[in-house]
């Protein structure tokens, strides 16, 4: 970390002393009485977007319909069902594919006025790239999405990269670890301007791509499953240089497709273009000096890595020291191209952990999960930081999406942000009946502390401009598979029919039903 720090900054270590003295799993709920009144959509600016968020391999299915081509997590679920929970596969996930009519007309009954969702880079290009020719079945299933959205009164918000390259990629190069990834996903972008940006105004590039290269390249847990062998049960990989590798070629795929959409479309297409990157919001777990800077130390390893370049230039302080020369460095022209190429920051947050520094480091089995001298957990003492839920890494602290805002308003020159995944889930029980499953209290709890306190973030200056819940329906949770329900829209694996939960009512009221002005 730097020397000195911005007076600004200054001000996030209180907020983060207050977080460590007033952390316990039992103040994470918000009383109704302490809500404005009245707490509903009318809490927040008449302009603010409320939307429900999905992935296309989570939710879509038709894996290997009319003609589109497999991505890499159609390979890994085939080749690794040892790494799913469940050992399924997202070849059908909700259907998505052949309901989408339904669902949108569903999703607009809630009250929403956005759709988030993303395109699979295989359905359009099965083979990857241009050359290997435009699937046209592809580009027609998400004209007829995209007209939908539009129909129904909603806004889609698209996003290009959900972590499911083309495996013909991966094939002939390695997908992301080669830089001749920019250009493809240049000209995978540029065809999706170009065909969709009359409807589509808002684009994001890249989803979590902290996640991606962390999980796909690190710990092995996600497609394509590379770590080095001393971290997990992969076949290849280098969990000490790869994720920086990943996460350099991300960000000038980014850069390079905000660029196409600058010079060629956003003039007269009139849409904004950004990003989506995800963190936990960290505490400190004790009081000492070094205690206190540990939870910056960790957002510059889980948001600075992607956001820094982006605001700054380069990649920040304390993760050029500690990473070294396995950190790529950007030349003048890459610095050029990353600076500034967020018209707004899509902003994923779900959780809070405590952060303190290690005891011991080892420095023979690098790893990026270790670069940053970290202990990072949920607990403390044996005591969870916030309420626990079904998933290992999930807690509820509604109160960290205030203070990440902050630090985003602090930290990075409030830049207009979009919560774009939000939410929490709830354990696949198959022996509830589907009545007993849509009593999700937990989830409504959620929602009211977290849009509680992201309101009371806006009042004190942080540029939100939209919240999306994660999910509008259950959907295949990645290597969790279909053992976590995250949707506010129950899903029957057995016939696929959609029921709504209690939260969607609770949205439905909150986003229809409020008083207006």
């Amino acid at each position: 970390m730097a020397t000195t720090m911005p007076f600004a900054l200054f001000q996030l270590y209180a907020l983060l002393l207050l977080s460590l003295l007033f952390s316990s799993s039992n103040a994470q709920a918000v009383p109704s009485h302490h809500y404005v009144a009245p707490f509903n959509r009318t809490a927040y600016p008449s302009d603010f977007v409320f939307g429900a968020s999905s992935a296309a391999y989570q939710i879509e299915g038709g894996a290997l319909e009319d003609g589109k081509g497999p991505s890499i997590w159609d390979t890994y679920t085939h080749q690794h069902p040892e790494k799913i929970w469940d050992k399924s596969t997202g070849d059908v996930a909700d259907d998505f594919y052949h309901r989408y009519k339904d669902d949108i007309r569903q999703l607009k009954e809630v009250g929403m006025d956005a759709f988030r969702l993303s395109i699979s880079w295989s359905r359009i290009l099965p083979r990857g790239k241009i050359s290997g020719g435009i699937n046209q079945k592809g580009v027609e299933f998400y004209n007829n999405v995209f007209n939908e959205i539009v129909a129904q009164g909603m806004k889609p918000f698209v996003t290009l990269f959900h972590w499911d390259p083309p495996q013909a990629l991966e094939d002939e190069y390695e997908g992301f670890l080669s830089p001749k990834i920019v250009d493809d996903f240049r000209d995978y972008t540029d065809l999706c301007f170009k065909l969709f940006g009359d409807r589509v105004k808002f684009w994001i590039t890249l989803n979590e791509p902290l996640s991606f290269s962390m999980n796909g390249y690190s710990t092995g847990t996600f497609a394509p499953g590379r770590c080095s062998p001393y971290v997990g049960n992969c076949t290849k990989g280098n969990s000490a240089t790869e994720p920086y590798i990943v996460a350099h070629n991300l960000l000038l795929a980014h850069a390079a497709a905000v660029k196409v959409y600058r010079d060629k479309y956003q003039e007269s297409q009139k849409g904004q273009i950004g990003v989506t990157l995800v963190t936990h919001w960290f505490v400190p777990k004790t009081k000492t000096a070094e205690g206190l800077k540990a939870p910056f130390r960790a957002l510059d390893f889980y948001l600075g890595w992607f956001l820094d370049p982006i605001t700054f230039g380069e990649y920040p302080a304390s993760m050029r020291a500690l990473v070294g020369r396995r950190l790529p460095k950007f030349t003048p022209e890459q610095i050029k191209l990353v600076k500034g190429s967020i018209d707004f920051l899509g902003m994923n947050y779900y959780t809070t952990y405590y952060a303190a520094p290690t005891l011991s480091f080892n420095a023979v089995n690098l790893s990026y999960t270790t670069d940053n001298h970290l202990d990072l957990t949920p607990d403390k003492d044996g005591v969870p930081l916030g309420t626990p839920t079904p998933l290992n890494w999930l807690y509820i602290y509604p109160k960290g999406i205030r203070l990440l805002m902050l630090y985003l308003k602090n930290k990075y020159k409030n830049p207009p942000i979009y919560i774009t995944e939000n939410g929490v889930a709830e354990a696949n029980n198959n022996t509830l009946s589907v009545e007993e499953a849509l009593k999700d209290t937990i989830r409504i709890k959620y929602y009211e502390g977290h849009l509680w306190f992201l309101q009371k973030a806006i009042t004190e200056g942080a540029n939100v401009k939209g919240h999306f819940v994660w999910s509008f329906l259950d959907s295949y949770e990645w290597d969790a598979g279909h053992t976590v329900r995250f949707g506010i829209t129950y899903v029957d694996y057995n016939n696929l029919k959609r029921y709504h939960k209690k939260s969607a009512y609770w949205f439905q009221n909150f986003l229809l039903k409020s008083s207006t002005k």
